[in-house]
C-alpha cells in the first residue's frame, strides 16, 4: 500500500472535500480520486461517503484513521532517520492567526537559514482547536494563546510574549476607559475563547455590564470594525495591531491583563532539535 495514497486520504478528510484536498496536495482532482479507489479496492470497503461536492469518511474510515496518520507520519521521518544530526524531515505547526501575519513568518525563515531540511507545514485555527490537534498527534507543535488551566505534564510549554490588554477606540480615553466603553457600541472579543477571558475578566473587575454588538474570535477583523467607527473594543496589543491602528487610539488599560503567546509542543517527541530550532528561530523574534 502506497503511504502516499493514505496522506491523500487524509487531505481529503481535513480538507472537507477532493477538490480541496486535490489543490492541497498539488494534485487534479481525478489523481486523488484515483488514489482513494486504489484504497478502497485494497481493503474492501468505501472509505467515504460523498454528498455533492463534500466528502466525509465512512465509520469504517474512521477507525483506521490513528493508524493511518501513524503511517504517514513514520514515513515522513525515515528521511530523517538517515540525518544524524536530527535536521531533516516534516514539522507540522499550528499557529493562531495573529501569529500568521506577525510573529511566525520572520521565524520560518530564521528557521530555514538554520536547518534547510526542515519541511515545515503550517495550520492555522484558534488556539482551542490547536491544542486539541496537538492532542490528537496532528501537529507536532503550537503557537497559540496560553490554555486558561495546567497543561498535563505531556505537554512542555515555553513562553513567547506577553501582549498587554488595550482599549482600542476613535475615542480618547479622556474621561476614562469606563466612560468610553459604555458611550460606544462594544464589540467584543469572543468571552469564550482563550484570549477574551482576559478582556472579559477587565470588565468583571471593573463592575462594567456591556451589552455587545458583536462577539468575535477574530481580532483582525475587530480591528477593522473600530476603525471604520462601528464601535470600541478590548484587544490585547498583538504584533500587527498597530499597522491597523492608523485610524483609531490604542490606550493600555493596566496591568494584570496580559494575553500569554506560548509555543506548546509533546514533552517526548522524534524531533527533539527540530523544535528546539523553532523555539530558537522564534525567540530571537
Amino acid at each position: 500500500m502506497d503511504s502516499r495514497y493514505l496522506k491523500s486520504l487524509l487531505a481529503v478528510i481535513e480538507c472537507g472535500s477532493i477538490a480541496d484536498a486535490a489543490r492541497a496536495e498539488g494534485l487534479t482532482a481525478a489523481a486523488v480520486s484515483q488514489r482513494i479507489q486504489v484504497l478502497e479496492r485494497s481493503l474492501g470497503f468505501a472509505l467515504l461517503s460523498r454528498v455533492g461536492h463534500s466528502a466525509k469518511p465512512t465509520e469504517a474510515c474512521v477507525a483506521l484513521l490513528p493508524r493511518a496518520r501513524h503511517i504517514v507520519s513514520e514515513v515522513q521521518l525515515l528521511a530523517g532517520d538517515a540525518d544524524l544530526s536530527g535536521m531533516t524531515g516534516s514539522l507540522r505547526i499550528g499557529a493562531i492567526s495573529t501569529m500568521l501575519t506577525g510573529l511566525l513568518p520572520s521565524a520560518l525563515l530564521e528557521l530555514s537559514r538554520q536547518a534547510p531540511g526542515i519541511q515545515t507545514s503550517i495550520l492555522p485555527g484558534t488556539s482551542r482547536s490547536l491544542y486539541a490537534a496537538l492532542q490528537n498527534g496532528e501537529l507536532d507543535a503550537a503557537i497559540i494563546v496560553a490554555p486558561p488551566f495546567e497543561p498535563p505534564k505531556m505537554f512542555r510549554v515555553a513562553l513567547l510574549h506577553r501582549e498587554k490588554l488595550v482599549l482600542a477606540s476613535k475615542a480618547l480615553p479622556a474621561t476614562g476607559i469606563a466612560n468610553v466603553l459604555q458611550a460606544h457600541p462594544y464589540i467584543c472579543y469572543e468571552p469564550r475563547s482563550w484570549g477574551g477571558l482576559h478582556a472579559e475578566r477587565y470588565l468583571n473587575d471593573n463592575g462594567l455590564a456591556l451589552k455587545p454588538l458583536f462577539s468575535l474570535d477574530g481580532l483582525e477583523a475587530i480591528a477593522m470594525l473600530v476603525a471604520d467607527g462601528v464601535g470600541a473594543s478590548l484587544v490585547p496589543q498583538w504584533a500587527g495591531l498597530d499597522r491597523l491602528a492608523q485610524d483609531f487610539n490604542i490606550t493600555p488599560v493596566g496591568e494584570g491583563y496580559d494575553r500569554q503567546i506560548v509555543l506548546i509542543m509533546l514533552a517526548h517527541t522524534d524531533r527533539p532539535r527540530m523544535l528546539e530550532a523553532l523555539l530558537q528561530s522564534l525567540a530571537k523574534r
